[in-house]
């Protein structure tokens, strides 16, 4: 067994000193000593990496490409129009480049494990690759490579509109009926056996691409326990839609047709009513919010307070959060906009904090609970049982200078022009060293090579 000394770590009954951290032989967390000796030494300190629930590793590609203003107002559904421009050309060596650079830019930012929503299985053409999984295994080979923990959630995607319109031209590469889509998870299962620490679950895409039945036969497919994730109430168009053809608006159509309870993730949530979020609290179900994507395509604010207050605990409700299209990728970025966006929206500070508490601390340790219970995999934070994946904090960076416990939290969050993260452990093994991932430049020199045979074409 390893056993590691950091001489601050937060555990979750808070900051303790000298904490001695045993790993068995899988990079779990066997034991937490507090006020210890011995070990492998490590001046730094010691906070859980986040998860990352809900990532297109594919769109990091296309960061930037979407920011000239169009002859008419700029909307998700103008910016979905140059999506499917951009994933028309990706080949799967093209995915696995980009997907890599994503991941190696997530461990670097504090996400330690991500849930890949992933929906390209096809061909340009739409038609199968000779392996169905082939786009899923470059996913678990970028992860492979990068060393983050994966939850790979294959996506159903079948029809154009709720109700079961017909599915769009751009949409090709997506498409699946119920029997392909078995197959394809069959497939997906296959490609993350041999990757330590992998979970899988599935994705119905939206009420937009799957049906009631359609759901449940997903649902049927995987495992006791496998999470289920759909993006919900992302759009006013998509709930005007659901409300005209379904009868309800989303979430509570969800609520009533599928029946959510912890097992799902319900991604944006961002135009649900008060009652529909209160009813998602009590079903135990986590919203999955992506604020610095949810900002760059003007989708809306969440209504994170109503939702707090709605948890039976009066703390804020399940959430977690994920970096979504990453165009930028940071787990202090996802939080600080998320945080921002409610004093923004009621002219308040610190708006999701309890009194006295620091707010940061308060987004980190949500994000962990319902990031760690949406991917299915817990425990969550530095205790026994919980996978080794740490977040080394420099206690000589100048964002932390003076500061302890919490306030170097809140440093982090919101206070570091540069990241006081200097090194990152993943099932105990050293992943990021000195702030860069190791595979970063070769990365980034592959997925500039993509872009300049895409963007010439």
């Amino acid at each position: 067994m390893r056993k590691l000394l950091f001489a601050h770590a937060l555990l979750p009954e808070g900051w303790r000193r000298d904490v001695l951290v045993t790993l068995d032989g899988t990079g779990r967390i066997a034991g937490v000593a507090p006020d210890s000796d011995g070990g492998e030494r490590h001046d730094a300190i010691a906070i859980p990496g986040l998860p990352n629930l809900h990532s297109h590793a594919f769109q990091r590609g296309m960061a930037g490409l979407a920011e000239q203003a169009g002859p008419a107002e700029d909307s998700f559904w103008t910016w979905r129009e140059v999506m499917y421009r951009f994933l028309a050309h990706l080949t799967p060596d093209d995915v696995e480049a980009i997907a890599t650079l994503a991941y190696a830019e997530m461990l670097e930012g504090g996400f330690t494990r991500v849930g890949e929503f992933h929906y390209l299985h096809h061909d340009p053409e739409g038609r199968p690759y000779a392996n169905p999984a082939e786009m899923a295994e470059r996913i678990a080979a970028a992860a492979r490579a990068t060393g983050i923990q994966l939850t790979l959630l294959p996506c159903f995607y079948a029809h154009g509109e709720a109700g079961g319109a017909p599915p769009l031209p751009g949409q090709r590469r997506f498409l699946n009926e119920r029997d392909g889509f078995a197959r394809l998870l069959e497939g997906s299962r296959r490609a993350i056996a041999g990757l330590e620490g992998a979970t899988f679950g599935a994705a119905p895409h939206s009420l937009r691409a799957a049906t009631f039945e359609e759901i449940h036969d997903i649902t049927a497919m995987l495992r006791a326990g496998e999470p289920l994730h759909i993006h919900a109430a992302e759009q006013v168009k998509e709930v005007e839609a659901c409300r005209a053809i379904l009868g309800q608006p989303p979430i509570a159509a969800l609520l009533d047709s599928v029946g959510l309870d912890a097992r799902w993730c319900l991604i944006h949530s961002t135009h649900g009513t008060p009652r529909e979020l209160a009813d998602l609290a009590r079903a135990g179900a986590v919203v999955g919010l992506c604020p610095v994507t949810e900002s760059n395509l003007g989708d809306g604010i969440f209504a994170a307070l109503p939702y707090r207050d709605a948890a039976d605990d009066s703390s804020i409700g399940r959430f977690g959060v994920g970096t979504d299209s990453n165009i930028l990728i940071g787990a202090a970025d996802e939080l600080r906009t998320m945080e921002y966006a409610q004093r923004l929206a009621h002219r308040t500070r610190n708006a999701l904090a309890p009194r006295g508490a620091s707010t940061a601390r308060t987004l980190w340790e949500g994000a962990l609970a319902g990031g760690t219970q949406a991917l299915a995999a817990g425990p969550a934070g530095i205790t026994p049982g919980a996978w080794a994946d740490l977040l080394l904090l420099d206690p000589a960076h100048p964002a932390l200078a003076a500061r302890d416990g919490d306030r170097w939290l809140d440093a982090l969050v919101f206070a570091s022009r540069t990241s006081p993260i200097r090194d990152v452990l993943v099932r105990g093994r050293r992943v990021v060293e000195a702030g860069r991932h190791p595979l970063r430049a070769a990365a980034e020199a592959r997925v500039a090579a993509v872009l300049a045979r895409i963007l010439a074409a």
